[in-house]
């Protein structure tokens, strides 16, 4: 399993539409095979970091979503509301495997 982790700077001044986003993309990712364990809005502290974190099986399974999501309708959509909007400034994307007992 592979975790992407997602470190966004957002325009504080537009969270709500950054909440948006985030409820765009938890259905698609899990669509496309992933589980998505959630978007997380600040709460206190800096005031324009947000994250999110989603599982794929392996990186192959990640690279095939990354490869179909640009040609997807709805993921087209999602990308481009955040265009529009400017909600996010920067994101920067890590991959992490978990430890288990």
């Amino acid at each position: 399993m592979i975790t992407c982790y997602l470190r966004y700077i957002i325009d504080a001044r537009k969270l709500k539409e950054f909440e948006a986003y985030g409820k765009m993309w938890i259905p698609l990712v899990e669509r496309f095979g992933g589980t998505h364990h959630g978007y997380f809005l600040p709460g206190e502290g800096a005031n324009n970091v947000a994250l999110a974190l989603f599982s794929f099986p392996g990186l192959a399974a990640y690279e095939t979503y990354r490869t179909d999501s640009l040609t997807d309708p709805e993921c087209q959509a999602a990308f481009r509301y955040a265009e529009e909007t400017g909600c996010i400034i920067s994101y920067e994307r890590s991959f992490f495997r978990p430890v288990f007992d």
